[in-house]
């Protein structure tokens, strides 16, 4: 099993997020919901959504938490649409 060592992650806790009120949302987001994810519900997909809401939200009937496994076809085809779209 691999475990990240607790003495590096606490160093990297201390060194200046990348992240700020400034530059959050400069990249465009999108979130695809994967409506049979049993790992991950809808409600809390939804959540997410709510709580950090993206440019644009996808959903794929019958995708499970592998999306990239359960419904290559359609995972590729939003990608691919979202890749012209933005």
């Amino acid at each position: 099993m691999l475990i990240r060592p607790g003495l590096f992650f606490m160093e990297d806790l201390g060194k200046k997020s990348l992240l700020s009120e400034k530059r959050y949302g400069r990249i465009k987001r999108c979130y695809v919901i994967c409506e049979e994810d049993e790992v991950m519900k809808e409600d809390f997909q939804r959540y997410n959504i709510e709580k950090s809401p993206p440019d644009e939200v996808i959903s794929i009937a019958g995708a499970g938490h592998m999306v990239m496994l359960t419904k290559t076809q359609e995972l590729c085809s939003c990608l691919l649409e979202l890749s012209e779209k933005y």
